[in-house]
């Protein structure tokens, strides 16, 4: 009986773990890759959009120069965005940028505060692309990619 009872308990952990994860997917919002609707890139793949953002890549496919806008560090959308489309951690992030700022091999892309300015500065630079979340995107801009 008391074996029957551990087990049971074990089996609402496992559960309410579970529910704790699924909760925390749901409530995350959808982030995707975005350029100025007057760009005329209309796709890009998630490794050119990662080499993008870790100054890898500094042109889009046409030639034209790139200019990346970033969230702020510690913001949601941005932890979201690097883990999906670059597989790295933000602690990961910033090790990077520290070694390649340090060694003066770039700069960490510019930065706004939230979605609306990401998706101002967008509109604004026909040459820029960002992320935002799904639900801000309007006819200012263009999604080229979702995670």
């Amino acid at each position: 009986m008391k074996s029957i009872m551990i087990n049971m308990c074990h089996i609402g952990f496992i559960t309410f773990g579970l529910s704790l994860g699924f909760g925390s997917a749901a409530a995350s919002a959808e982030v995707v890759a975005v350029v100025a609707a007057k760009n005329p890139v209309s796709s890009l793949t998630k490794s050119q959009i990662a080499d993008m953002f870790l100054g890898k890549m500094t042109r889009f496919p046409d030639g034209r120069e790139v200019l990346p806008i970033d969230h702020v560090e510690n913001s949601s959308e941005r932890d979201e965005f690097y883990l999906s489309f670059t597989g790295k951690s933000p602690a990961q992030i910033k090790a990077f940028w520290s070694k390649i700022i340090f060694t003066g091999q770039g700069q960490p892309p510019r930065e706004a505060s939230n979605g609306v300015e990401v998706k101002k500065f967008i509109a604004k630079h026909p040459d820029a692309i960002g992320y935002i979340e799904q639900k801000l995107v309007d006819d200012s801009v263009k999604v080229v990619l979702t995670k």
